[in-house]
């Protein structure tokens, strides 16, 4: 078979695979794209980011009509047709599949299903196709990490990919670890009728986010879970015929329990096994992530690597970013600006946060000035009776700029842009205070935040700064 010819070639058609794709084929480049899976997406549309937030608009739905009691408004208890809300959650991703499949051919990107594997720094070989490149991107993506212990082989121990197939609701179930991926899907499962208990063997839940964020998120979860164990482990787990069977050790005493499923969401790891590295020059550090320079180039000159195969901020967005400095690149066009990535958690209530955050000030014994605005103070909030939330600015209490911005509350998610604009932008306080923002709504909690500062806020007693 003749050998295929391109500019670029991109492994991984995920968030970072495709935008470096696509982008580089609209900045003139030939671009092969090679994919495993039947679809395009990567983890985070096919089987992370886009089935998870679906599955958690139900769960708000469904918390939501329970609390809309209290506002004289009751609703019968929800009927759950499992089979129909994996046909929505399905319908979600198929569509959005289909979009990039669409994009892909307009973009004249061709796309080679299979294991990629490289024999030089120069050809890749598709099964029987061999590819020549200029270039070559690597966005292969991470999988969930299950520990030894861990690994029962047994259909109900889960990780996050099973549990997102949603092959019934156990009546109980363990979750290992409270990042992200645990808390969110404890909040679906315990919505939809699962006794939920979170083993967490860290101090607290959600260790990336600052303390004041991270309590709204317990103090609602605790009412919904059975119970959250800080500074737990699992010692032992074993399949038995009426469910598994844990033995954990929490507040220095061991028990054991019996669960219907276990969710194990302890991490991830990078997919980069079988990719034939040891053909070129491409190195991976301790933890098995592509070593990478600040514009994506690994250790092989011609081939780049983003995403979570690069290590750092296991996000989508962070892998879209790098997907664009590693093409910028190749087409000799340095940015030399290192960006600020916003982080959400989308539990409920949502966290999010960018920039600085107060627990790095204070590992950097940093001097910095913290103004909170508390929901409680929020008209807006008020009315949708969610004051369970909070926003707060770091500042540089000398030149006012915006150093970091952290929220927790509803729709949380959708208020971090205008954060991350304003330390892009060189923001001050005074700038947040100056815009005129839309009452009531949440996003004027940033501008009440920034008066606060000055002690000015019309919402919320503060002292006047100096």
């Amino acid at each position: 078979m003749e050998n295929l010819k391109t500019d670029i070639v991109v492994i991984g058609g995920g968030p970072g695979g495709y935008t470096a794709a696509f982008y580089a084929a609209a900045r003139g480049k030939r671009v092969v794209l090679i994919e495993k899976d039947a679809s395009l997406g990567g983890v985070c549309l096919n089987r992370g980011c886009i089935p998870s937030k679906a599955l958690l608009h139900i769960a708000g739905l469904i918390h939501e009509t329970r609390d809309a009691e209290k506002w004289g408004i009751e609703y019968a208890s929800p009927t759950l047709h499992l089979s129909r809300i994996r046909e929505w959650k399905t319908s979600v991703v198929s569509k959005l599949t289909q979009g990039l499949s669409g994009l892909a051919a307009r973009r004249n990107v061709q796309i080679l299903r299979g294991q990629a594997e490289f024999e030089s720094s120069g050809i890749l070989r598709v099964g029987e196709q061999r590819v020549e490149f200029a270039n070559a991107i690597i966005a292969t993506g991470s999988v969930p990490a299950v520990p030894g212990i861990f690994d029962v082989k047994d259909k109900r121990v889960m990780t996050s990919t099973e549990a997102l197939e949603l092959e019934e609701i156990p009546p109980s179930l363990l979750i290992i670890g409270g990042g992200y991926i645990g808390m969110e899907l404890g909040t679906v499962y315990s919505a939809l009728g699962s006794k939920v208990v979170v083993a967490e063997a860290l101090a607290g839940i959600l260790t990336g986010a600052d303390a004041d964020l991270v309590r709204f998120v317990r103090e609602r979860a605790v009412k919904f879970f059975r119970e959250i164990r800080v500074g737990a482990k699992v010692l032992e787990m074993k399949p038995e015929a009426n469910g598994i069977r844990v033995v954990m050790e929490s507040g220095g005493e061991k028990k054991e329990e019996l669960f219907d499923r276990v969710l194990v969401s302890t991490g991830r790891r990078p997919v980069t096994q079988g990719l034939g590295f040891e053909r070129t020059k491409v190195q991976v550090n301790e933890k098995g992530f592509i070593q990478v320079d600040t514009e994506q180039r690994t250790a092989d000159p011609r081939i780049y690597a983003v995403g979570d195969v690069a290590g750092g901020m296991l996000l989508a967005h962070k892998a879209s970013r790098d997907a664009r400095v590693a093409v910028d690149a190749i087409l000799e066009e340095k940015e030399g600006k290192i960006p600020v990535m916003p982080a959400v958690v989308f539990t409920d209530p949502e966290i999010a946060w960018c920039g600085l955050t107060e627990n790095e000030a204070k590992d950097r014994n940093m001097a910095v000035q913290v103004v909170k605005f508390p929901w409680t103070a929020s008209g807006r909030a008020t009315t949708l009776d969610r004051t369970d939330g909070v926003t707060k600015l770091i500042l540089d209490p000398k030149s006012e700029k915006v150093l970091g911005v952290g929220l927790c509350g509803a729709g949380a998610g959708e208020l971090i842009g205008e954060g991350v604009l304003a330390i892009e932008m060189g923001a001050k306080a005074k700038d947040l205070e100056n815009t005129v923002h839309p009452h009531p709504t949440l996003s004027e909690t940033l501008k009440e935040c920034a008066e606060m500062f000055y002690g000015v806020s019309a919402s919320a007693y503060s002292r006047k700064r100096g």
